[in-house]
């Protein structure tokens, strides 16, 4: 398992600045979701973590800094909103990149490369069109073979930017109780960005909301989705129903 602690995080690009002294700490085993307004900066959050932008301040991961490298394939696993399609890439061939940074680039596949694509496959439905080619598949089975190739990656840390972009209702609930089945299953830190704020209390422990660039607010779902916070900082009227599963957020 692996923690995450961010420390006065700040992030410009082309001279705007992104997040603004963001401090920031995740427990090793937690979900944690960061919701808030388009703009807030949640996913330049999540590729500061990753360390794919430059960046001021502190981000350790397990105690350690981590920087692009090599072992950071092994740290984290990253499903972005748009995922890079190559052409003709089949599902299959797709999903065994990520056992890339168990294997090395140009080493053959493994039997447990095979068996663990095969296994995250079927998970998540997907055993049909393994012989598929990517493109040709529908915005919701391309996110879920992106996440395929995230979870076969086997990292300690998953990123999850807007995991169930494009996914119908059925398929977002698989989805993210397969994330949670996993993260019980492996101790598996998830940090989330999610537009859907009912998902977002749903799932998870804890929410951090953030709203120009700056941390407004870190706790229960109960206690971060108030109609007040919610007016303040998503300009919505809402109203929220108390249920035992988390709060439902709807139209006022």
């Amino acid at each position: 398992m692996a923690g995450i602690r961010i420390e006065n995080l700040h992030v410009a690009m082309g001279g705007a600045k992104i997040l603004r002294g963001l401090d920031l700490d995740i427990t090793s085993g937690e979900w944690l979701n960061i919701v808030g307004p388009n703009g807030a900066g949640k996913t330049t959050l999540l590729r500061a973590i990753l360390g794919s932008l430059d960046y001021e301040g502190s981000i350790t991961v397990d105690g350690a800094a981590e920087h692009p490298s090599a072992g950071l394939a092994r740290s984290i696993a990253y499903v972005p909103q748009v995922a890079v399609i190559p052409p003709g890439m089949l599902v299959t061939d797709y999903v065994l990149l990520g056992r890339t940074p168990h294997r090395g680039a140009f080493a053959a596949d493994s039997p447990n490369d095979l068996a663990v694509t095969a296994e995250v496959l079927e998970r998540l439905d997907l055993g049909l069109f393994m012989t598929r080619e990517v493109r040709s598949l529908s915005g919701g089975e391309r996110q879920r073979v992106v996440m395929a190739r995230a979870l076969a990656q086997q990292t300690p840390i998953l990123l999850l930017d807007e995991p169930t972009t494009a996914l119908d209702l059925g398929h977002q609930q698989d989805m993210l109780e397969l994330v949670e089945e996993l993260r019980h299953e492996r101790g598996l830190t998830v940090v989330a960005t999610l537009h859907d704020l009912t998902l977002a209390a749903r799932f998870g422990e804890r929410l951090a909301l953030i709203d120009t660039g700056r941390l407004i607010q870190v706790g229960l779902a109960r206690d971060v989705l108030t109609v007040d916070t919610i007016k303040t900082h998503f300009h919505a009227n809402v109203r929220i129903i108390d249920d035992e599963g988390g709060p439902v957020v709807v139209p006022a």
